[in-house]
C-alpha cells in the first residue's frame, strides 16, 4: 500500500453495509462512515469499500450507527452516465475494519 495515500479514520457507520458479488464471485461490501472533524460543524463522509472475506464479515457484523475505524487508501474513481457526462468520486478501499469498544 502506498504510504502517501494511506489513511485511518474513526467514525460511525451511516447505513447498513451492502454486500454484492462480482461476476467472478468475489465479495464486495460498501458503506459510508461519518467522521467527526474537530472545529467542524458537519461530519466528513467517506464511501468505504471492502473486498473478499472481510467484506462478508462486514455485512454480517456491522450496522448503522456503530462506531468503527477503517484503514485503507483513497482511490479516485470515475464513470460516464447514460447522458455521457463524466462523474468522479473518491472511495476508501479498506484493508482493515475494526469495531470500537469505547
Amino acid at each position: 500500500m502506498e504510504g502517501s495515500n494511506r489513511i485511518l479514520i474513526y467514525g460511525r457507520i451511516g447505513q447498513k453495509p451492502e454486500l454484492r458479488y462480482t461476476a467472478k464471485r468475489e465479495a464486495v461490501c460498501s458503506f459510508s462512515v461519518a467522521e467527526n472533524i474537530p472545529d467542524s460543524e458537519a461530519p466528513k463522509w467517506h464511501k468505504v469499500v471492502v473486498w473478499g472475506r472481510e467484506a462478508e464479515l462486514c455485512q454480517a457484523q456491522l450496522d448503522k450507527g456503530l462506531p468503527i475505524f477503517v484503514r485503507g487508501r483513497n482511490v479516485d474513481c470515475e464513470f460516464k452516465t447514460k447522458e455521457g457526462n463524466l462523474k468522479k468520486y473518491t472511495e476508501l478501499r479498506a484493508d482493515r475494519v475494526g469495531i470500537s469498544i469505547a
